[in-house]
């Protein structure tokens, strides 16, 4: 029995340099769970829109919701390990799923499954939609299950003498959390970039496959250090009795609302009949910090935005890595500017004025606010290098003069006078019927087509190429077939107009055959994001100066707005979540009854995940029409929570838990011996009881100094 294990002398582990032998396989677990996990969250919106073909909106919508369910599990995977399992088992057991979901995430991203005409997009896409579901919601309930429960496993493996170690542990817990997020951001998308399958796509497979492989490797690694680990059995969970006492209390005072009753000075104390004051006392610690709680998921509904609604990388110029890599940036600076801020601003900013915590937080949701207002500006400049696309009642018409000699065209009030084989500057915007005059004579009546290309005139394209590729196409005056390909692409023709080829920046080298077997060598530089229609005029003849007679015409500018351009809101970003998140910890931690911080963490969790179900809501019913006005409107919520947080702030009294549980156990001895029963349950097996329960503290008090520092 519990009792029973309680009472044996504690077995002395195998030890190197003095530490547990044991906590290196639960690091090197951290590491690979944490790569998995960040490795797959990296990729996963270029996924939902790549290659299952969702808009934007909705791969937002169900990357928000996939994230928020993964800050809800932990709630679960908390009473589980405390109530019935134990830690150990919940581990294995839910890392098991874990790596069930990473394998079926890898599998539903293989298109070779279903695509059998091989043309590069699934036959039966609602399978792979169905995996990948089914993957992430295994996903979240493994990551979220264990979050709990590892880093508190490794705490649980030290001697009660090993008070150094166990905070050093908790460090380097730390440290491979942000090894795993930072390299795994950095080469998943290399391996997204790499080209795999019958039609040579963005390799998917590989980008979950790789983090999958890694999370094998991390219940492996865990399972094998079993025999070291230090087990200790579950002791009953104080979420529950928690949520029992709030619950009894409201029901209680529902019973007694009559005026007949008299009222009570907290609404807790009608908890009195069936709890003791010392737990009511404490429950109402909890719920004065829970009340400033209620403002933060405002926070996290603009951190969480970094990976799906910040400035869109098509739409940027000089990618000299892939778009996706950008989020390594968050790590790199929290490990520099953790540091910093401890060591240098908040001992300067101290000397002026008392720097509270809660002012602390409230500085931090002021920046992450400055964040998208940078990112606001930014997406404002972009657009001022987009073209103006046509909207569904209207056309957009380029005039190519394919006569050998000059030609004026007048369309309703443009006027445009062009050269042998010249085409006209702009795309000009009608709507669905425009009169043209072609010279004398020669007056056509022109319907659009609803903004869709007319063989030589109307511009197809809506939107800027993804992934900063090149559209291209070409005009074949020539007068018989030719063959043109680029990097093994084929340009398929109708009449004489191809399709557009989304190509890659860099040097392209275009390859022109006849039925002759003529060949012309034509080559263009292409930067990011552009659009060209490449003439192969009627005097075109094959020869060494053959590429002299093709005419490049741009339809659409490359990106000219530098993708560096993003690092100051990154910067912004990651300095409101030093200053909020880890203030936020520590303020949590200071404020809470010794037995009572695991319900505030899972407060704290708890409003992540709202913060990402409030992204939703806000997307869903603003539906502004422009990007920047978005990250305005963001910005401004999170502006006006942060002031209201900063009035909450004003008003809160900071207290001291531990004299406030010294007090009620002065007033009854009873009541002392209950408190310390209560406090956070670990096994701590010492024949002498004053020293098993002293020690008890110490290790909660490490512990938490760990959850400070993340």
């Amino acid at each position: 029995s519990a009792d029973e294990d309680i009472k044996k002398p504690r077995k002395r582990n195998a030890t190197i340099c003095g530490y547990p032998l044991s906590i290196f396989f639960i690091i090197v677990n951290e590491f690979c769970e944490r790569f998995s996990y960040y490795g797959m969250r990296t990729v996963l919106v270029l996924y939902f829109k790549y290659f299952l073909l969702w808009d934007e909106d909705f791969a937002t919508t169900i990357y928000h919701t996939f994230v928020a369910l993964c800050y809800l599990t932990p709630i679960l995977g908390a009473i589980v390990a405390d109530s019935w399992l134990g830690k150990f088992k919940t581990i294995v057991y839910l890392s098991i799923v874990y790596a069930i979901g990473q394998v079926v995430m890898a599998v539903s991203a293989i298109s070779d499954i279903t695509d059998t005409d091989k043309n590069g997009t699934p036959d039966n896409m609602t399978f792979h939609i169905a995996l990948s579901m089914l993957g992430l919601i295994l996903i979240a309930l493994g990551t979220g299950g264990i979050k709990p429960c590892v880093s508190a496993f490794g705490g649980d493996q030290f001697q009660d003498h090993q008070e150094k170690q166990r905070s050093t542990f908790f460090s380097i817990f730390y440290l491979s959390i942000n090894a795993g997020s930072l390299i795994s951001t950095l080469t998943t998308p290399m391996l997204r970039a790499h080209k795999c399958g019958q039609t040579q796509q963005d390799c998917y497979p590989l980008a979950f496959g790789v983090p999958a492989a890694l999370m094998v490797v991390a219940l492996i690694v865990f399972i094998i250090g079993s025999p070291m680990y230090t087990k200790n059995p579950p002791e009953g969970n104080i979420m529950v009795k928690f949520g029992k006492c709030v619950g009894f209390a409201v029901k209680n005072r529902f019973r007694h609302r009559s005026s007949q009753y008299p009222k009570r000075e907290h609404w807790m104390d009608w908890a009195e009949e069936k709890y003791d004051k010392l737990l009511i006392a404490q429950v109402k610690m909890v719920l004065k910090v829970l009340f400033l709680y209620i403002p933060l998921p405002m926070f996290w509904a603009l951190f969480d935005q970094q990976v799906c609604v910040y400035t869109a990388p098509q739409q940027m110029g000089a990618l000299t890595i892939q778009p996706d890599q950008m989020q390594t940036v968050n790590p790199i600076l929290i490990l520099i500017l953790v540091p910093v801020m401890d060591s240098v601003v908040y001992p300067l900013i101290s000397k002026c004025f008392n720097f509270t915590p809660l002012k602390r937080m409230t500085v931090g949701m002021f920046f992450a606010a400055l964040a998208f207002v940078a990112a606001a500006l930014v997406q404002i400049q972009i657009d001022k290098t987009l073209p103006d696309f046509p909207s569904s009642t209207q056309g957009q018409v380029k005039f190519i003069n394919m006569v050998n000699s000059k030609l004026e065209i007048q369309a309703d009030n443009h006027k445009i006078n062009l050269g042998a084989f010249e085409a006209s500057e702009d795309y000009l915007t009608f709507n669905n019927k425009f009169f043209l005059f072609l010279g004398p004579k020669q007056n056509h009546s022109v319907t659009l087509d609803n903004g869709k290309n007319i063989r030589l005139t109307f511009n197809d394209i809506t939107s800027k190429p993804e992934k900063g590729a090149n559209a291209i196409r070409f005009l074949n005056g020539f007068g018989s077939f030719l063959n043109i390909t680029v990097r093994d692409e084929v340009f398929n023709f109708t009449s004489n107009m191809s399709q557009y080829l989304n190509i890659s920046q860099g040097n392209a080298k275009f390859i022109i055959k006849d039925n002759n077997g003529n060949v012309c060598d034509y080559t263009q530089e292409l930067g990011f994001g552009s659009s060209y229609t490449l003439i192969i005029p009627p005097t075109f003849r094959f020869g060494d100066a053959c590429s002299e007679n093709i005419t490049s015409v741009m339809d659409m500018e490359p990106n000219s707005f530098h993708m560096a351009w993003q690092i100051p809101q990154y910067f912004l970003m990651t300095s409101g979540e030093v200053v909020f998140s880890v203030t936020g910890l520590e303020f949590s931690y200071s404020q809470a009854p010794s037995n009572m911080k695991a319900v505030l963490q899972a407060g704290w969790l708890l409003t992540v995940a709202v913060g990402n179900i409030i992204v939703l809501i806000v997307a869903e019913a603003a539906k502004l029409p422009d990007q920047w006005a978005e990250y305005i409107l963001f910005a401004s919520l999170l502006v006006l929570v942060c002031i209201i947080f900063a009035i909450m702030g004003y008003f809160y009294t900071y207290i001291d838990p531990a004299k406030i549980e010294a007090q009620f156990a002065e007033m009854d001895p009873e009541k002392k011996e209950k408190m310390k029963n209560l406090e956070m349950p670990r096994k701590v097996q010492k024949t002498d009881l004053k020293i098993r329960k002293k020690e008890k503290k110490k290790r909660c008090k490490s512990y938490y100094k760990y959850l400070v520092k993340a």
